[in-house]
């Protein structure tokens, strides 16, 4: 069946460029989901490694310059705990950096739901070209003459067409949505070990503000014994006059 370019995408009333149209989206979101998860994790653990290793020697704003100047969408997460630091309760410096963890999660997922629409609605457009096809074929046949089986052969395989065109592009963007959701999957697992590691070091080492405010606790501590020291001198001091007095 000899068939141009424009012949086969006029199959099924329209239908055939909708289902083009379906397979240049999937194909598009799945060029943009490889371009986005990218060395995602051999980037995430080299940052992961560069910043613990600061944060064990207790070189904060070394880390966080690593941060600043990483690609890696992870560095926001650890960022969100460096500004957090010192400002607010460790517990919540937890809280605020697993909340910006999770929002690089669902941008890791975004668009593939436009596959997963594909997958579903491929097949459904490509059976309705193909019934389209069927009932434009049985309207041009005379219905008082003899119809032979090559007379309606021709139409009715062109409408099929549709069908499995239809089929094919939902296996294709099925296959695009498991293989991108797996992948995000490990990604978030990956995300979720590396942030539990930094968070584990960034609380236990103090940070630029917290040995000022230690210090200046320690100075008060200091201060206060010394004024407790001085007082209790000083009444045993008294104390001692008072008994040489009332000796004398």
């Amino acid at each position: 069946m000899n068939q141009s370019v424009w012949e086969l995408m006029s199959h099924g009333g329209g239908a055939m460029w909708v289902v083009v149209a379906f397979s240049v989206i999937a194909l598009a979101v799945a060029i943009e989901r490889a371009i986005a998860q990218w060395k995602f994790v051999s980037r995430a653990r080299s940052l992961g490694e560069t910043v613990t290793r600061c944060l064990a020697r207790g070189a904060l704003e070394e880390g966080r310059s690593a941060c600043e100047r990483s690609p890696s969408p992870v560095a926001d997460v650890f960022l969100v705990g460096y500004e957090r630091l010192g400002r607010a309760k460790p517990e919540h410096v937890a809280t605020a950096v697993h909340r910006e963890r999770l929002r690089v999660n669902s941008d890791l997922r975004s668009r593939l739901w436009m596959l997963g629409t594909v997958g579903a609605t491929a097949p459904f457009v490509g059976l309705f070209g193909t019934v389209v096809g069927i009932m434009t074929a049985m309207d041009d046949l005379d219905p008082e003459a003899t119809v032979r089986l090559g007379e309606i052969s021709g139409p009715i395989s062109a409408a099929l067409i549709v069908t499995a065109a239809g089929i094919l592009v939902a296996v294709e963007a099925v296959i695009l949505f498991n293989f991108f959701s797996q992948r995000a999957n490990r990604i978030a697992m990956e995300m979720k070990l590396l942030t539990d590691e930094f968070l584990e070091l960034l609380l236990e080492t103090p940070s630029d503000s917290q040995p000022r405010a230690a210090k200046r606790d320690e100075s008060k501590d200091a201060k206060d014994v010394k004024d407790t020291k001085d007082t209790k001198d000083s009444k045993r001091a008294k104390g001692d006059g008072d008994g040489d007095r009332e000796a004398a």
